[in-house]
């Protein structure tokens, strides 16, 4: 009997370690939760804990939406001014996820090892930014388990070309663990 509570305390312990880590965005729309994915992008989810564990995605805005496509944000503050990074890391855009409808993915340049704090919310299913053979996807690390309402809301706001006309702004993210 004691080998199976302990097998049990043992199971679920390791349970509870295995949890996946939460962040809440609150913006001036309204609150989004996201579940990361550590086991399947480490080096971004470590990267993007250390940005929100300093505090660095405070004012920052969502300033590329594109209505059907996507939402971008966390890479400059309201005055356009582009917020200071740490070094780029490694692709991780063959890790099995998709970048469907909800999921997180890392923001990047021609370069596909680029991505510093930039990121982006799929607002629909968006298979082309995966990885296919030899070409480098957008790395998927996240999604979103609530407030999929205020992504929406957020991807239909009047703007010019792709910027909102009134700032969207990240008032914190928070890390739920």
């Amino acid at each position: 009997m004691k080998a199976i509570l302990f097998f049990v305390l043992l199971l679920s312990s390791h349970l509870a370690l295995a949890a996946n880590p939460n962040i809440i965005i609150d913006t001036n729309k309204g609150k989004m939760t996201l579940e990361l994915y550590p086991d399947k992008a480490p080096i971004t989810v470590a990267n993007f804990k250390r940005y929100i564990k300093q505090d660095q995605f405070q004012g920052t805005i969502f300033h590329r939406v594109i209505n059907n496509f996507m939402i971008q944000g966390g890479g400059f503050l309201s005055s356009g001014q582009r917020a200071s990074t740490f070094p780029p890391i490694q692709n991780e855009s063959v890790n099995g996820l998709s970048n469907a409808r909800g999921t997180i993915s890392m923001a990047r340049t021609n370069d596909p090892h680029s991505a510093t704090r930039q990121f982006f919310i799929n607002q629909k299913d968006n298979d082309f930014l995966n990885a296919r053979g030899t070409q480098w996807g957008y790395t998927v690390f996240g999604k979103v388990t609530s407030g999929m309402e205020v992504i929406d809301a957020i991807a239909n706001v009047p703007k010019k070309a792709d910027k909102p006309l009134q700032d969207i702004i990240i008032n914190s993210i928070t890390l739920v663990e």
